[in-house]
């Protein structure tokens, strides 16, 4: 079945691709033909490269070809949406046909139209938006607590040491109690950040860090990824509790793993005020029925790019945000870091600053 899935997908991809070349070989005028075409398709060709090659070359190239391959994910995207366009505006005429056939204007127009989405995306990328969030609880605490979640910093040939830096000064900016991390830490590689040394990094910040696995630590490395956070000082929570000055993290296994344990199994006995850790948001109703009091989440990016946003939130019973289920309060976030390209359309990159205080 799975395999069925995936020869699907690749059909419909190669076909869009060949949609979008026959575009380009068409708009561009004579003479231009194969060099719209060709630096396209070799283009493509460096995403394919970049896994192939990314863990064999020198840190330097494998990080240009990291984020120059996976740009052209998103440059795809916005190619084929921007000649389906063309295509429906052309056949109701308010498009001329000669604008879309070996036309320099008409090329000119299109990829000036896809670089400035990209450059606008990738600015957009690099804001970081601080969500705030207060919960209110008879449990008893030691004190009134703040915390910062962030979940999905994907670390990596992409977001590497100077990144990763720059969101430690964000996070130690709000002065927190605890930070928590959503699963994801690590992007695809554990290379980057093992020669980048970013566990140093992770040591800077100014108060206890606990993590859950996330699908992509399974994909770079489990043992290599669990090791790497016992190096960063940071807490791994895998189908376990920790306890801290009135709370109960419950950290879960993620669900690519084969094994993990029941919310309720986790919860049971618990009388502190609980927070869930899991990765991927997927059948919320085990924390309400679990009676877990807060549940943060990430794994979504919320697509990472329109028109993408609309899958996950139709995916899931909530792909981004605030969301409640009975006595349980959410949050879904969209992710401090990314997968891939460094670019964000109609989504945001963020991170959670929660208040739990008494009555």
């Amino acid at each position: 079945m799975r395999a069925g899935a995936l020869l699907t997908i690749m059909a419909l991809v190669l076909a869009l691709t060949g949609y979008v070349c026959w575009h380009l070989w068409r708009i561009a005028p004579q003479g231009w033909k194969l060099v719209a075409v060709g630096v396209f398709l070799l283009w493509m060709a460096s995403l394919f490269a970049g896994f192939a090659l990314n863990d064999r070359i020198p840190m330097t190239a494998a990080s240009v070809l990291y984020e120059v391959g996976n740009t052209w994910l998103v440059a795809f995207l916005y190619f084929l949406l921007v000649f389906l366009l063309a295509d429906l505006l052309s056949l109701v005429h308010v498009l001329p046909k000669t604008f879309l056939k070996d036309s320099l204007a008409g090329l000119c127009t299109v990829v000036g139209i896809v670089a400035l989405i990209l450059t606008l995306g990738g600015f957009h990328y690099h804001h970081k938006y601080r969500e705030e969030m207060t919960l209110v609880t008879e449990k008893p605490l030691e004190k009134p607590l703040t915390l910062v979640l962030a979940s999905d910093l994907h670390v990596g040939y992409h977001n590497r040491k100077p990144e990763l830096a720059r969101w430690v000064r964000l996070i130690n900016a709000e002065n927190p109690d605890l930070i928590l991390f959503g699963g994801d830490v690590i992007d695809l590689s554990l290379r980057p950040v093992m020669e980048g040394n970013c566990q140093e990094e992770f040591h800077k910040l100014n108060a206890p860090v606990m993590t859950v696995l996330g699908n992509h630590e399974f994909y770079s490395n489990l043992d290599g990824a669990q090791k790497f956070f016992e190096d960063a000082g940071i807490l791994l929570l895998k189908d376990s509790v920790a306890h801290f000055k009135g709370l109960d993290i419950i950290g879960r296994n993620d669900r690519t793993s084969q094994e993990r344990a029941d919310v309720k199994d986790l919860a049971e006995g618990l009388e502190g005020f609980t927070i869930l850790l899991d990765h991927q948001p997927y059948h919320l109703e085990e924390a309400e029925e679990a009676g877990i009091d807060f549940q943060f989440s990430g794994h979504t990016h919320r697509g990472q790019v329109w028109p993408l946003s609309w899958a996950t939130d139709a995916m899931y019973e909530k792909a981004w945000g605030h969301h409640r289920r009975g006595n349980t309060q959410y949050y879904i976030s969209s992710g401090l870091g990314i997968w891939g390209p460094k670019i964000r359309i109609g989504t945001r990159s963020e991170y959670l600053v929660l208040h739990i205080v008494n009555q």
